[in-house]
């Protein structure tokens, strides 16, 4: 068994997530649950399937999410979210119908007192359902988008509290859909943009700016990056970039030798989103620069960890 607490971030309090391995391994079936919520996520890849149908707590009223890459998009997921009155018996009709078959993972959401109601999980899956759209961290199989409100007050106001939960104790088991892909857009707080910690990066043209998140290194709409590759750069990062040219988010630019970043994009490093604008390989760690200095990411990242 494991344990950990878990912060968020602003004003919200410590959580203590509780983290169970059911076989002993990370890859097998787990459990996980919040202190003082009667909640519990089960959790398993496919090939577990049949075990974790077994539990008693999979015939259960409950929701259900199925997880599995994305054919259209590099590095990205498909998901569905879904409801039943026994969960193992709505699985098991996916199963045979075949309609669900891109899934490689899936969770179990139900209650550990049994309490959960179909108006109560319909509600629950409405919104989490809005909240997967809203991040846009996945695409969603889904093919309606429902806004059930039928609960009493207290109703919603429990089931209101558990979808809080819920969406803190999904990621931890897999399954991170309902994060915004930017911790915060030019819309939202945009009165202390100002305050956010800027880098930028010029090559060839090219110009860019980006801010370091919780999510990931995030370069910012309106910077540009060099169209023409180099003989250095690699063929993952020119498929990434061919993804986000097929998404919409590099676009032609201004000159026939720029594409221009059409929105914010999460990069899992520095040097992801500093190879991607030079069309390059490229050291994102020595290239980003502080702005308004000549101060290298790295060096700025070791003063940070050496004063926080």
């Amino acid at each position: 068994m494991q344990h950990g607490a878990v912060t968020n971030a602003g004003s919200q309090s410590a959580r203590f997530i509780r983290l169970f391995l059911i076989d002993g391994t990370p890859d097998g079936l787990m459990f996980a649950d919040v202190g003082n919520w009667n909640g519990k996520v089960l959790a398993a890849p496919r090939g577990r399937l049949g075990e974790l149908l077994k539990r008693s707590e999979a015939s259960r009223t409950g929701i259900y999410v199925l997880t599995g890459p994305d054919p259209e998009r590099l590095g990205g997921t498909i998901a569905y979210i879904g409801e039943a009155d026994d969960v193992a018996a709505r699985l098991r009709i996916h199963l045979r119908s075949g309609d669900k078959d891109f899934f490689t993972r899936l969770a179990i959401v139900v209650s550990s007192d049994d309490n959960l109601t179909k108006a109560h999980v319909r509600f629950i899956e409405s919104k989490l359902i809005r909240l997967a759209r809203q991040a846009d961290a996945a695409s969603l199989t889904n093919g309606t988008d429902p806004d059930f409100q039928r609960l009493p007050e207290a109703d919603r106001a429990d089931m209101e509290f558990f979808v809080d939960q819920l969406t803190l104790v999904l990621p931890i088991v897999g399954f991170d859909l309902f994060r915004r892909s930017v911790r915060k857009t030019a819309s939202e707080g945009a009165s202390n943009m100002d305050d956010d910690i800027m880098f930028v990066f010029a090559t060839a043209g090219a110009s860019a700016t980006a801010r370091e998140t919780e999510e990931g290194f995030v370069v910012l709409a309106g910077s540009t990056a060099r169209r023409t590759p180099t003989e250095t750069f690699p063929a993952g990062y020119l498929a990434l970039r061919d993804q986000l040219i097929a998404d919409g988010k590099l676009t032609d630019g201004q000159t026939s030798d720029l594409y221009t970043f059409t929105s914010d994009v999460v990069f899992s490093s520095p040097s992801a989103a500093a190879s991607i604008v030079a069309a390059r390989s490229a050291s994102g760690p020595r290239e980003w620069k502080l702005q308004g200095t000549v101060q290298m990411y790295k060096d700025w990242k070791a003063s940070a960890l050496e004063t926080g």
